[in-house]
């Protein structure tokens, strides 16, 4: 006989079962279109592989081993995405009804176009690499900063996500940015579009927003937000540009806010640390916040000397 715990256990399992269905709005599709996470995030970890493959295949082997071993790799990425994006395209009404050969050809289509992009991929993420040397004084070599640097992974994974973007992939994109914000404490949007020797520097906090375009040989800090100016549209909002543009050899320094589709930061400005701009600025620009008045009260009862610090 169930005890009063197993009841009550049992009833609130209907309840939440319930509820769940209710929400589903009656798709039955979509709830099983949903895709495989740990299997994306293992994928993540192989494409990094092999757009790094000295420094992330863990054996060392011949150049020729190497060939083979990275063509493995990415064949078992090719297999497993297209199964991946196959399921996800279930959420796009024009293939709620089609046959699934037809789902499963637009999947390989989309992953064979998407394998093609890596080169490039690669070429960028090696600028990138560039401009975080160049950029950081504490970067001890490049080495420290491909195996370290959470700034540089965080637009690995963006550059990866924003080809599947691009391609029309629903879920899958957003997925990987996620996964790359909840490691580095960097939100970069799938949708956003980062130009060529681009380095976040230290990076905690830094939010880049769907419709955000930046250029080339921009360098931003920890805190910056390229950001909307109102989300109260809503979904009204949608397909909108509401993320500003950044043009190239930009410098944007901490805690910065720039928001809104409409602003354009001009090629070569500087956005001091802690601004908040919601208009375009002109090329070759200094924006800054005046120093606050900061008050000094001395405590006449230390005995140690201070004079070194009041000249």
């Amino acid at each position: 006989m169930p005890s009063h715990m197993e009841l009550g256990v049992s009833k609130i399992v209907q309840n939440l079962l319930t509820s769940s269905a209710e929400r589903q709005q009656g798709s039955k599709v979509l709830i099983h279109s949903q895709p495989d996470k740990k299997a994306i995030i293992a994928m993540i970890e192989q494409l990094q592989m092999v757009l790094f493959p000295d420094y992330f295949v863990k054996k060392k082997v011949s150049r020729y081993a190497a060939e083979y071993y990275i063509g493995s790799v990415l064949d078992e990425i090719y297999i497993n995405l297209v199964g991946q994006v196959a399921l996800v395209l279930l959420q796009l009404d024009v293939f709620q009804k089609a046959d699934e050969t037809i789902r499963n050809a637009e999947a390989t289509r989309i992953v064979e176009q998407f394998i093609a992009t890596l080169p490039q991929i690669q070429s960028y993420l090696y600028m990138d690499v560039d401009a975080a040397f160049d950029g950081d004084p504490a970067a001890f070599n490049k080495d420290e900063i491909i195996f370290s640097y959470p700034g540089l992974y965080a637009i690995m994974v963006n550059r990866l996500a924003h080809e599947l973007h691009l391609l029309k992939v629903p879920l899958i994109p957003r997925i990987m940015t996620e996964h790359a914000h909840s490691l580095t404490g960097i939100d970069i949007h799938p949708g956003a579009t980062i130009g060529k020797y681009f380095f976040i520097d230290h990076g905690t906090g830094v939010v880049i927003g769907e419709t955000t375009e930046i250029g080339d040989w921009v360098k931003i800090y920890q805190g910056v937000t390229l950001g909307g100016l109102s989300t109260r549209a809503g979904q009204g909002l949608r397909n909108h540009k509401r993320h500003p543009t950044i043009e190239n050899r930009v410098t944007i320094y901490s805690g910065a806010s720039i928001l809104g589709g409409e602003t354009r930061i001009g090629e070569g400005s500087i956005i001091g640390g802690n601004a908040f701009i919601t208009k375009s600025v002109p090329p070759h620009t200094r924006v800054s916040i005046r120093n606050p008045d900061l008050e000094f009260q001395r405590d006449e009862m230390e005995e140690t000397d201070q004079s070194k610090y009041w000249n």
